[in-house]
């Protein structure tokens, strides 16, 4: 039932609510802002600096609580000397998308998004913050980004209808309410929600301050949550994650926007002081980040830039040191680096292979602003800027590879992984790769499927033989890496990695780029270690072929590029159909092509594979890979003798 149960939710709801839906509440209502008390207000006066310029007014009022308020949020609104990248009286150009306008509708009936993976969800008219639809945490953690706000501020200064200013400052005031720091509020108080609201909220409070439903009684608990949101994150610091860094750019960003906290240089300093030390202790010098999946790399630059933004626009560039701005262009060259031709990415570990173009989009705007001509080109495919220099990339302490034809949308790629442990949302994967040729993608990896709620799902995915690596027994491998051979050319690229995927067993790979067409991949498995040696292999959804006298499958496509693999026949050797799966999208799989290349290991002799990759448009071409003498398990010098349609060719690879 388990596979079932996200895509029959639902209905399960409509059923159990005779056929309410559980994703509807009723109309809008105009709901009342409780007052706000004078003790409160007592609080939050008590942590400004009166003697700052342009509240002495405030100062003046000190005595009478809510006349010292309204001067507060007089001073606010007429306050122009900090700077933020959402313009309070700017003028957006285009109204409404039917999206976020069903969105911002949505939020006024608390009909409220969490994890946007599931259908948005009523949450009451009195609204439980803590509404937990649907076993997976990620559904109520995210909803207490309340990233539906955002969509209603938008939504709000593109229409000027007061009913979204109005809902929105009911909400919040219920939020800070309703969500003591407790423990029995930790789902909302989690410190990367506190960071990513530390961050948003600026925008909100940009967007609505000038509403008329922007009262004291809206201005006090805004900002006495603020303040505690700064405290909190001050005693928060998830050392060498992207937490860190959602955590400093929250607590950034409140210390920026609201320089009258009497603790706010302090709290900045704090956050770039983290920053300084992140960039460093995060970033490997090849510029990837160390969590190693993609989607997490752009998410801190996004999350290094920002602050850093931020500061500079309000006159503190002196907080971060001129090599934080190289590193982060050095960040932002790993999409070009890695990123297929398409504008996706490799959905290794916890990344998602994202909609085509959202890499070229980033990259064309890091292009302008560093002047990257490299940038321009591979964004606009070739409208722009001017073609990289070179086709293949070594990311040698991230472990991370690749391989291409050339820079036109059908080139062939690969990317391949053999790198350190990058944590929680890391796999143990080491030797995979995907491979991505005219258009499509071929050999895509398995991806997350999802985060919590499923953890019998979620181990699935991670296991190394779901992966296209070898393994041992079909046991999950360590992450030893090792580079050995890094050599691109203009006719043959080849690298040369090595892991030491299990005690008694290194797993040497080779992967052979030829004449910018095909691979071909020797696999070797040395140590004294015994059992079954497999090279697994899993292609895109679609019917395969198979041939078990050549040992070759391939995709069966009817329009566009197939692939072909076929390892050379030797002695034991069997070709196993093996249970596939994929998942695009959170909390979503399907089916998918895989199998594997079987060999008993029965002594510590070694056992190799030699394979041709090869992607193809049209006819399948007659390929073959086979050794040139015999050279002993590990060995330093391997010569191949390869043959595509009738094109024989030696190649050779020297460690």
């Amino acid at each position: 039932m388990r596979k079932f149960f996200y895509g029959m939710l639902a209905l399960l709801f409509l059923c159990v609510n005779g056929g309410a839906s559980p994703f509807k509440g009723g109309m809008q209502k105009q709901r009342q802002i409780p007052p706000v008390n004078e003790s409160a207000i007592v609080t939050l006066l008590s942590s400004l600096n009166l003697d700052q310029p342009g509240l002495a007014k405030v100062k003046a009022s000190i005595n009478d609580p809510r006349a010292a308020a309204d001067e507060l949020l007089r001073y606010y609104r007429s306050r122009d000397f900090v700077k933020h990248p959402v313009d309070r009286k700017g003028k957006p150009e285009n109204g409404p998308g039917e999206r976020e306008l069903k969105i911002a509708e949505d939020a006024l009936n608390h009909i409220f998004i969490g994890q946007s993976a599931y259908p948005p969800y009523f949450c009451g008219e009195d609204i439980n913050w803590l509404t937990r639809p649907v076993p997976d945490r990620e559904w109520v953690v995210q909803l207490n980004r309340m990233g539906f706000w955002q969509t209603m501020a938008t939504v709000y200064k593109q229409t000027g209808d007061e009913k979204y200013a109005r809902e929105w400052a009911y909400q919040l005031v219920d939020w800070t309410i309703k969500n003591p720091r407790d423990k029995a509020h930790e789902d909302s108080w989690r410190s990367i929600e506190a960071g990513i609201r530390g961050n948003g909220w600026t925008n909100l409070f940009q967007r609505f301050l000038d509403s008329p439903s922007f009262t004291v009684d809206v201005l006090v608990p805004f900002l006495n949550c603020f303040h505690e949101h700064a405290a909190f994150l001050m005693t928060k610091y998830s050392k060498g994650s992207n937490w860190a860094l959602m955590e400093a750019d929250g607590l950034a960003f409140i210390a920026l926007t609201f320089p009258e906290f009497k603790e706010s240089d302090k709290w900045v300093r704090e956050a770039a002081r983290r920053f300084n030390a992140e960039i460093t202790n995060q970033v490997y010098s090849d510029g990837h980040q160390k969590e190693l999946a993609m989607g997490y790399h752009m998410g801190c630059i996004g999350d290094f830039s920002s602050a850093y933004n931020m500061a500079v626009m309000n006159g503190r560039k002196d907080l971060f040191p001129g090599s934080y701005q190289e590193t982060i262009q050095k960040m932002c060259e790993i999409p070009l680096k890695l990123g297929f031709p398409d504008g996706t990415n490799p959905a290794f570990s916890d990344a998602w292979s994202g909609n085509p173009g959202h890499l070229w989009r980033s990259l064309y705007s890091w292009g302008r602003k560093y002047n990257r001509e490299d940038f321009l080109y591979v964004a606009t495919e070739g409208k722009e800027g001017k073609k990289p220099g070179q086709t293949a990339f070594a990311l040698e302490t991230s472990g991370l590879y690749s391989m291409r034809s050339g820079w036109d949308k059908n080139a062939i790629c690969l990317v391949l992984k053999c790198g350190p442990d990058g944590g929680w949302h890391c796999q143990p994967d080491n030797g995979t790769f995907e491979i991505y040729a005219g258009g499509r993608h071929l050999t895509p990896d398995g991806g997350s499927f999802i985060y919590s709620g499923d953890a019998e799902g979620r181990a699935w995915f991670r296991q190394t033989k779901v992966h296209q690596t070898l393994t041992l027994d079909g046991k999950n491998s360590a992450y030893a890496p090792k580079l050995l051979l890094w050599k691109p050319g203009n006719d043959l690229d080849i690298l040369v990695v090595e892991n030491a995927s299990y005690p008694g067993l290194t797993h040497r790979r080779a992967v052979l780029f030829v004449d910018k067409k095909y691979f071909v991949i020797v696999d070797e498995a040395t140590g004294n270690a015994t059992g079954d040696a497999d090279i697994h292999f899993q292609l895109a959804p679609g019917k395969t072929v198979t041939d078990s006298r050549m040992f070759s499958v391939r995709s069966d496509f009817p329009e566009g590029w197939n692939i072909l693999i076929q390892t050379a026949a030797q002695k034991n050797m069997k070709i196993k159909e093996e249970e596939g799966q994929v998942s695009f999208v959170y909390t979503k799989k399907e089916p998918r092509p895989a199998f594997c290349f079987s060999i008993p290991k029965t002594n510590a002799e070694g056992v190799r594979f030699v394979t041709v990759v090869a992607p193809y448009e049209k006819k399948q071409p007659a390929v073959s890979a086979k050794l040139i003498g015999k050279p002993a398990m590990g060995s330093s010098h391997v010569e191949l003798e390869v043959n595509y349609d009738g094109k024989k060719r030696k190649i050779s690879y020297d460690l």
